[in-house]
């Protein structure tokens, strides 16, 4: 094993470390800006810092989750006191990471499809990022479900994009992590999920091949096999977990080390019981955990609302929501669990 492999292998095991998951706050300006005016509070470089200062510093947030996927702004802050963001992350025994994607545009041609942008100037862009302390990365491809669609081809390119970000950042000495999102906008049934989700994987893990990722050194961050949003056909937990692990182990090698979900717009508690159920299923052939990002946010942003004096509260929040995902982990999480 090369001293480059070695680095990667050691990332990896930091985050797939037992009962840990980890924590997705890497919103774009425009997307924290919706949820900053969900509670009244403007979104500005500064109240973005401090709401993340909040975040990262949170008292023992270090005992569930191993690591934190921050926004281009957020690597390059310090917190009040001068302390990069990342080294406040650090202290908590928590890694770094990075959104290295630029977003989503139409794919010309295939109406209803996006492609996601970033790969010009990555290599770049990764070398600058290693240097500012991130040690994994993360890349969000979107296939939507509906009328005609995902395509193939759709789904070819955006699994092409993905393998070629994967690849820079095996490259630069980043562990990436891998995240195609079926999304749950639509009226769509589980089954439809569940065959949507299968070919997008089948696609994915083809181009990983292709590109010569080794699938060791990578996460997985996928959709749920859920049913849509709109649709009248709702799922227990345990039809989701089902249905999930057996589409994850028709597409996805042993070889890969973990598997950390997305929570993709369900309910705090709905994104915990479904990743119980996953995990009270008995072991699989990786790691079984989460990458939330509002789903373990939601709460804390709610509480805090801007008030300096409402700190602690939102770091109770954010705990006792990483406390329950990490019970979910190890498969011991009950919904009575909600009200403490």
């Amino acid at each position: 094993m090369s001293l480059s492999e070695q680095d990667l292998a050691q990332t990896v095991a930091v985050l797939i470390a037992p009962g840990k998951g980890i924590l997705a706050a890497d919103e774009s300006t425009g997307t924290i800006e919706k949820r900053f005016t969900a509670v009244n509070v403007a979104s500005t470089k500064e109240s973005r810092r401090d709401y993340r200062e909040l975040l990262f510093s949170t008292p023992g947030l270090g005992d569930f989750i191993s690591g934190v996927i921050l926004y281009e702004e957020t690597l390059r802050q310090k917190n009040t006191a001068g302390v990069p963001l990342s080294a406040v992350l650090t202290a908590q025994g928590i890694l770094t990471g990075i959104k290295v994607d630029t977003g989503t545009v139409a794919l010309p041609g295939f109406p209803g499809e996006k492609i996601t942008q970033g790969l010009d100037g990555l290599a770049q862009r990764l070398s600058e990022y290693k240097q500012l302390g991130a040690s994994f990365a993360k890349w969000r491809a979107v296939i939507a479900i509906g009328a005609g669609i995902p395509t193939s081809e759709g789904i070819a390119s955006n699994a092409y994009t993905l393998a070629r970000y994967a690849a820079l950042c095996q490259e630069a000495g980043i562990v990436p992590i891998v995240e195609p999102e079926v999304l749950m906008d639509g009226d769509h049934t589980i089954t439809t999920c569940e065959k949507v989700t299968e070919q997008v994987l089948h696609a994915v893990f083809h181009a990983l091949h292709q590109q010569r990722v080794m699938l060791e050194y990578m996460l997985l961050k996928p959709n749920m096999v859920v049913p849509g949003a709109t649709c009248s056909e709702r799922s227990s937990a345990q039809l989701i977990a089902q249905a999930t692990l057996s589409c994850l182990r028709r597409t996805v090698p042993a070889a890969v080390p973990g598997i950390n979900f997305l929570s993709g717009g369900q309910t705090d508690a709905a994104a915990t019981s479904n990743l119980n159920a996953m995990n009270a299923a008995g072991k699989q052939p990786w790691n079984v955990s989460f990458s939330y990002g509002r789903a373990l946010q939601a709460s804390a942003i709610k509480v805090w609302g801007g008030a300096v004096g409402n700190k602690e509260a939102a770091q109770q929040a954010l705990y006792l929501r990483a406390r329950l995902n990490s019970a979910a982990v190890q498969g011991n999480y009950a919904a009575a669990m909600e009200e403490e």
